[in-house]
């Protein structure tokens, strides 16, 4: 976890990385993985959510499909005057999360796929079922036995 502070200037300061960083630095970080807390350096409030959607809202002005649709936005604001937006708002993070283990699943066996010499492979599969022994005897095996009752 990186912990930030935002100065009256405008500037984001990494105490965990000891050095400013831009806007841009913060989205990298959250790219690879990281998670965020900032914190301004006047009051001590947090402000996390803020930064975090202005790097949405910068992401979607620099060309960038949106994922939150207009209509999506309008529904998620709906939610704060009902009670059940906090259970929704688990719902959504836990499917955001299953999405993406299942996204990195999918990433490693596709690598998997194509690590793998397709030759090699086969050869493989030939061998284990060359060595394979009959499990069940045949009816020419059975002819010296005598027919069951």
């Amino acid at each position: 976890m990186h912990k930030l502070k935002k100065y009256p200037n405008r500037r984001l300061y990494d105490s965990t990385a000891s050095k400013y960083v831009t806007i841009k630095d913060v989205r990298v970080l959250i790219s690879k993985g990281e998670s965020i807390e900032v914190e301004d350096s006047n009051d001590g409030n947090d402000i996390t959510r803020s930064v975090l959607m202005q790097i949405l809202s910068e992401q979607e002005a620099e060309g960038h499909e949106p994922i939150l649709t207009n209509r999506a936005i309008e529904m998620i604001i709906r939610l704060y005057s009902v009670k059940t937006g906090r259970v929704l708002s688990k719902y959504l993070e836990q499917s955001l999360l299953t999405f993406f283990q299942n996204q990195d699943r999918f990433r490693s066996r596709v690598k998997e796929l194509n690590e793998m010499n397709p030759l090699a492979m086969m050869r493989n599969m030939m061998e284990s079922t060359w060595n394979m022994k009959p499990t069940t005897r045949s009816r020419k095996d059975n002819d010296s036995e005598p027919p069951p009752e």
